[in-house]
């Protein structure tokens, strides 16, 4: 029987009553109820519990859902975290001063920003769902920690690939003895959605049009946790405008926040216009957390092409996240962590410390790891994606997010071969016209764009 992960009531309540306590919501008396009929409490680490529920059990799940979605968040929460734009803005500090963009500054940033983030990914794939001690014990058995290249199962002890598996998906093609260009990832296929997007619509495109472009380009089994449950929303009938908050656990997930680069450097040197593309997007699926990692990496990266250091990155980030939101707390966290004395364990065991109840898709533990990876770098592409991937959690998401931070800081012409060879200049994809192509051709036609947004915003 085909199970369809992420979608089923049994599999979400769990996850539910777990973010409604996140958002210091009362559920304990819903809980009681769902245990009470047989449910359980523990939300799945990924995908399908094992065994599909009762028809009682699956009707009182949809039941329960509904009702946690009809429950207020406290005052307190919706004053210092907002989802309307112009809130946001208002709650969030002035971006940092960066240079002018033009033409000659950014093409080679911009392909530095396009490759950098298929090897991130490339690098966390085949570690996905594997725990921080797991990647650790694959790297040392192979010889490779700290991580200095992509993952072998070259002389892998039989024992450690027994306790610690690679995932499944991308073993076959993301392993350093079968890696011929970069396989197929959502981190990869969400950038080609905006780009077409962007092309198609240009700067004025709504969040009807990102729903469309999903429902057009996008095969339902490529899409995941907020993503997968909006794109059922949508087939139910539900408005873009509110399908994410309907029975919608992930609305604090990183699945906005792998959307957005392309905002960011069609708009280079203008944070907050990157977060305006953002935000439209991102409203299909998120709220809050998820909310604000979309609009942070598209202001981050609208600063990574122009700016000089990691610093102004993460500055330019922030500025489009309210100051007292728990997301801006997060960053701030892991980038005080990547400035300290302590060695890199050591920082990736305090960010375990302070963000390992959250599930390893969630917004805020990856997106400190995220600023920790930036700032230790200092900019370094490969200890950037490196340590990225060696602190766990959502491996490819983080490596390639990392990777095209530091890569459009670095430029292409100076990205290590060894990251960026086996790429081949080539891309996988089930997207509709996207099929093989290469990251210089993604560059620039990322890089024509700016003029026309820039034009179509004076």
């Amino acid at each position: 029987m085909l199970r369809l992960s992420w979608t089923q009531p049994e599999d979400l309540v769990p996850h539910a009553l777990a973010a409604a306590r996140l958002d210091g919501v009362d559920v304990s008396a819903l809980e009681a109820e769902w245990v009470a009929a047989g449910g359980s409490p523990n939300a799945a680490v990924s995908g399908a519990s094992p065994v599909p529920a009762s028809p009682e059990l699956r009707e009182l799940g949809r039941a329960l859902l509904a009702r946690i979605d009809e429950l207020p968040l406290p005052g307190a929460l919706v004053a210092a975290e907002p989802d309307g734009f112009a809130a946001i803005l208002d709650l969030a500090p002035q971006p940092p001063e960066l240079p002018a963009a033009s033409a000659r500054s950014f093409g080679d940033r911009m392909l530095g920003a396009w490759l950098g983030r298929a090897a991130g990914c490339l690098l966390g794939k085949p570690v996905e769902k594997i725990s921080r001690e797991g990647i650790r014990a694959i790297a040392q058995s192979t010889g490779n920690w700290p991580v200095s290249s992509y993952f072998t199962e070259q002389g892998l002890d039989p024992a450690v690939a027994a306790r610690y598996p690679w995932n499944r998906r991308s073993r076959p093609t993301s392993l350093v003895e079968n890696i011929d260009g970069m396989p197929e990832d959502d981190d990869l296929n969400f950038p080609l959605i905006a780009l077409e997007l962007l092309e198609r619509a240009g700067a004025d495109f709504t969040t009807d049009e990102v729903a469309l472009s999903w429902l057009a380009n996008l095969p339902g089994g490529r899409v995941f946790t907020a993503e997968r449950i909006v794109y059922r929303n949508l087939l139910e009938g539900h408005e873009p405008d509110v399908a994410a908050t309907v029975q919608n656990p992930f609305q604090d997930w990183i699945g906005a926040q792998i959307r957005t680069d392309v905002y960011g450097w069609a708009r280079p040197g203008d944070p907050h216009a990157a977060a305006a593309l953002a935000h439209r997007d991102a409203w299909l699926s998120h709220r809050r957390s998820g909310l604000y990692g979309a609009l942070f990496v598209a202001a981050a990266s609208s600063a990574a092409l122009v700016a000089s250091s990691v610093h102004e990155v993460i500055a330019a980030g922030l500025s489009a996240v309210p100051e007292g939101s728990r997301y801006a707390a997060a960053i701030l966290r892991g980038a005080e962590l990547g400035a300290s004395d302590l060695s890199i364990d050591e920082g990736l065991d305090a960010l375990a410390a302070g963000f390992g109840h959250l599930h390893w898709v969630h917004a805020l533990n990856n997106s400190a790891l995220l600023a920790f990876a930036l700032v230790r770098s200092d900019g370094d592409f490969a200890t950037a994606i490196s340590i990225a991937v060696m602190g766990g959690w959502d491996t490819d998401s983080v490596g390639a997010t990392a990777g095209a931070i530091a890569g459009a800081l670095t430029g292409a012409a100076a990205l290590p071969p060894a990251w960026i060879e086996p790429l081949h200049n080539r891309l996988a994809t089930s997207i509709p016209g996207f099929d093989g192509i290469g990251f210089d051709e993604l560059a620039a036609r990322t890089g024509a764009l700016v003029p026309t947004l820039a034009q179509a915003a004076r």
